[in-house]
C-alpha cells in the first residue's frame, strides 16, 4: 500500500529562516533595501522612530514603543503580488520561465537581485510586530498587510489562549485595503535631495516590539553598510548613475549624520596614493588567460606562464599532471569570466615617499578590502574589514608572511554577473557563494593567485627599488661626515682655511641642533600621555561632523529642502560644533612646551575640570563611574598648568587602563 504524504513544515522554521538565517541586522535591513531596489525605487528611507537619541553623545537607544521604518517609492504591490508572490516564498517570477533569462526592472532597467524570497524573513531578525503599508502605480487603493506575531510565542510552538502545535499555514496574516493614507503626492526629503514626483506609490514597512539592542554604533555600521550595497566603484566612475537608489537615515524625523564620505575620501586614495593600480582587468576563461594594465602597462598573463602555474596554491587545485609533451596540463576552470581593479598601498612608505599615508589615511584604506560584486551589487559579506574570503590572512599565517600582500593594504572589487557566472550561485542567507561544485573554489584560487604573482613580481620589484633609495640616501649622508675629515685633512695646515672650515663645520653642527630639537619637542608632546590623543580623537570626530554638517547645508540650501528657520537651527548646531573644538584645543594648549615656564598659583580643582572634559567620552565609553569629594579649602599649588596637568593626566591614564580591563565588575574611581 503506498501512501501520499506532504511537506507541512512547523511554525518555527520562521524563526529559522528569519532570526537565525539571517546573521545580524545589517544584513536584514540590507535584504529589505534590495526590495526596494527590485521595486525600482528612486529613493528608500530608514527611520528609527521614538528611539532616545542624544546627538552629543551620539546614544540611540530603542524604547518600548520604538519603531524601524523602512519606506520607499517603489512600484508597489497589488493584491494578486500579495497573495501569490509575497506570501509565497521562493515565487519564481524574476525569471523569464519560458528562456531563464535574467529579468530587469521596467524603469531604470536594473538586473533584479531578488530570487529566493527569504528577504522577506529579515523582518522577523528586527521585530514581532509588522504592518505594511503599499500602493501600486496607477490604482486609488493602498494595502495593508498585518504581521501581529506578539501572539506567538518566541519559537512559534504556541499561541496565546491556545494549546496545539503550529505550522506554518496556522499563522495568521491579515491584509486590508483602503484609501491611501501613507502614498498620497508628497515631498519626500531624503539626504540632501527633495522629490516632488512619483511618491503616490511604494511599500512603507514599519516594525515595532523589536528585538536586539540597537546603539549608534550599530546604527553607523548598518548604514555604512547598506550605502555599500550598489558598487562604490561604480558610483566613482559614474556618479549619476540612473540605476543609482538614494539611501537615507532619520532617527525621530531628523537626519542622521553619520555621512558617507567613502567615496571622496577613497577615490582621492586610489588615484593618488596607491603604489600599482591595476585597473580594466579581465579573465578570459576561453583564454585561460589574465588581461590588465598595471600603472598603465597593458600585460597578457597566460595561466600556463610560471608567475602563475608556478606557483604551489595554484599548482595544488588546477594542475592535473603533464601532458606526453612534458607540459603542464591545467584543469578549466568553471568560474566563468570576471572582470576585476586592485589598488596596492604601502603601509610602511616613509614621509618622504610619494605613498606615505597617515594614520587617517591609513584607517580609511582598512574599512575596506576586495568587493564581489553582482550585476553591480555587492555580494555580502565580501570586503568587510574583518572578511578574509580570499584567504589571504590564512595563508600569511601559516607560509611566510612576507609573501603575501596583506588584506589591509589591497583594496579592489571583482565583477561578476548573473548571465556570464551561473555556477556563482549566492547563499540562501545572502552571506557569500555556495561551496557548489568548484566554481567557488575556481574563482578564489585565480584572484588569490593572481596577488601572489603581483606580490612577488611588481610589488617586489617597487620595494627593491625603495631599499635602493635609502641605501643611496644612507651613502650619501656617510659621506658628508667623511668629506668633512677628508677637508680637515687637507686644509688643517692653512690658518685662513681652516677659518672657514671651522665656520662650516659649525654651520652644519647648528642644522643638526634644529633637527635634534625638532625630535625632543615631538618626544616631549608623546610624553602627555592618552590625554591628548583622547583630545584629539574627540576634536577630530567633532570636526568631521561639523564639516559634513557645513556640506549637508550647503546642498540642502541648494536643493531647496530647508526653510529660514531650519537653517538658522543648523547654524547654531554647527556652531556648537565648533565651540566644542575651540574649548578642548584651549585645554589642550596648556601641555604645550611653552607653557611649562610659566609659573603661578594655580586652583587644582580648576585643572581637574579640564582633564575630566579630555576624558569624558572614554569614561562613558568604557562604563566608568567618575566623582570628586571636596573637603576643606581648595589646593593651590605654585606651579605651571602643564606640571599639575600631567600629574593629573597620570592618574587618569592607570585609571582607565586597570578599571577597562574585563575582570573587574564594579568601575568606579573618585
Amino acid at each position: 500500500m503506498e501512501t501520499k504524504l506532504k511537506i507541512r513544515p512547523y511554525a518555527r522554521l520562521l524563526t529559522m529562516l528569519g532570526e537565525q538565517l539571517i546573521t545580524n541586522e545589517q544584513i536584514a535591513l540590507a535584504e529589505l533595501i534590495k526590495n526596494a531596489y527590485d521595486a525600482d525605487a528612486d529613493w528608500v528611507k530608514v527611520c528609527f522612530d521614538d528611539f532616545e537619541y542624544d546627538e552629543e553623545s551620539n546614544i540611540i537607544k530603542a524604547k518600548p514603543q520604538s519603531k524601524i521604518i523602512i519606506e520607499d517609492n517603489g512600484c508597489g504591490m497589488t493584491l494578486d503580488v500579495i497573495k501569490n508572490c509575497w506570501m509565497n516564498p521562493a515565487t519564481p517570477n524574476k525569471r523569464s520561465k519560458s528562456t531563464n533569462e535574467i529579468q530587469r526592472t521596467p524603469k531604470k532597467g536594473r538586473i533584479i537581485q531578488g530570487e529566493k524570497g527569504i528577504g522577506r524573513f529579515a523582518i522577523l531578525k528586527l521585530g514581532r510586530d509588522i504592518k505594511i503599508y503599499t500602493r501600486p502605480d496607477n490604482t486609488n487603493s493602498e494595502y495593508c498587510i498585518n504581521y501581529n506575531l506578539s501572539l506567538y510565542d518566541d519559537d512559534f510552538l504556541t499561541k496565546q489562549g491556545e494549546q496545539k502545535d503550529l505550522y506554518i499555514d496556522d499563522i495568521d496574516i491579515f491584509v486590508s485595503d483602503g484609501k491611501p493614507s501613507c502614498f498620497i503626492p508628497r515631498t519626500v526629503v531624503v539626504n540632501n535631495k527633495a522629490y516632488d514626483n512619483d511618491n503616490h506609490h511604494g511599500t512603507r514597512i514599519e516594525i515595532s516590539n523589536l528585538k536586539g539592542q540597537w546603539s549608534y554604533e550599530k546604527v553607523k555600521l548598518v548604514s555604512k553598510s547598506s550605502l555599500k550595497l550598489e558598487s562604490i566603484f561604480e558610483k566613482i566612475a559614474h556618479k549619476n548613475s540612473l540605476q543609482h537608489l538614494e539611501i537615507g537615515y532619520e532617527c525621530n524625523s531628523r537626519r542622521l549624520l553619520i555621512g558617507d564620505k567613502v567615496i571622496e575620501e577613497l577615490s582621492s586614495l586610489l588615484q593618488s596614493s596607491s603604489v600599482l593600480k591595476i585597473t580594466d582587468g579581465q579573465y578570459i576563461q576561453s583564454e585561460a588567460v589574465f588581461k590588465y594594465k598595471n600603472n598603465g602597462v597593458q600585460f597578457f598573463v597566460p595561466l600556463s606562464d610560471p608567475q602563475i602555474s608556478g606557483l604551489n596554491f595554484f599548482r595544488n587545485w588546477f594542475v592535473e599532471g603533464e601532458d606526453s609533451h612534458g607540459k603542464t596540463r591545467l584543469r578549466k576552470s568553471t568560474c566563468g569570466n570576471f572582470n576585476f581593479n586592485f589598488f596596492i598601498f604601502d603601509f610602511v612608505a616613509d614621509k618622504e615617499s610619494p605613498y606615505y599615508l597617515s594614520k587617517q589615511e591609513k584607517e580609511t584604506i582598512k574599512e575596506h578590502r576586495i568587493y564581489l560584486y553582482r550585476d553591480n551589487i555587492r555580494v555580502v559579506p565580501y570586503g568587510d574589514p574583518d572578511n578574509d574570503w580570499l584567504e589571504i590572512d590564512k595563508r600569511r599565517g601559516v607560509g611566510r608572511a612576507g609573501d603575501y600582500l596583506s588584506n589591509d593594504q589591497v583594496v579592489g572589487f571583482i565583477d561578476i554577473s548573473k548571465n556570464g557566472n551561473p555556477n556563482l550561485k549566492d547563499k540562501t542567507n545572502r552571506e557569500g557563494l555556495i561551496e557548489e561544485g568548484n566554481a567557488t573554489r575556481d574563482l578564489i584560487v585565480l584572484i588569490h593567485s593572481f596577488l601572489l604573482s603581483i606580490r612577488q613580481h611588481a610589488y617586489k620589484q617597487y620595494r627593491e627599488n625603495v631599499k635602493k633609495q635609502k641605501e643611496q640616501k644612507m651613502m650619501a649622508m656617510k659621506r658628508v661626515t667623511s668629506k668633512f675629515d677628508e677637508l680637515k685633512n687637507y686644509v688643517s695646515s692653512d690658518a685662513k682655511a681652516m677659518a672657514v672650515y671651522n665656520d662650516l663645520l659649525a654651520l652644519y653642527k647648528v642644522e643638526q641642533k634644529f633637527y635634534k630639537d625638532a625630535l625632543d619637542k615631538t618626544e616631549d608632546l608623546a610624553a602627555v600621555g592618552l590625554s591628548v590623543e583622547t583630545a584629539s580623537h574627540d576634536m577630530s570626530m567633532m570636526l568631521n561632523r561639523g564639516v559634513e554638517a557645513v556640506d549637508n547645508l550647503i546642498k540642502d540650501i541648494e536643493g531647496g529642502v530647508l526653510n529660514d528657520g531650519q537653517i538658522e537651527n543648523e547654524l547654531h548646531a554647527i556652531r556648537g560644533m565648533f565651540s566644542f573644538v575651540k574649548d578642548r584645543m584651549s585645554d589642550i594648549q596648556l601641555l604645550f612646551k611653552s607653557s611649562k615656564q610659566k609659573r603661578r598659583p594655580i586652583r587644582v580643582s580648576d585643572l581637574l575640570e579640564k582633564v575630566e572634559k579630555i576624558y569624558k567620552r572614554t569614561l562613558s565609553r568604557e562604563h566608568i563611574g567618575y566623582s570628586v569629594n571636596r573637603t576643606g579649602s581648595p589646593i593651590v599649588a605654585s606651579c605651571t598648568d602643564a606640571v599639575i596637568l600631567q600629574l593629573l593626566i597620570n592618574l587618569f591614564d592607570n585609571a582607565v587602563y586597570w578599571l577597562a580591563t574585563p575582570s573587574i565588575t564594579e568601575k568606579k574611581f573618585l
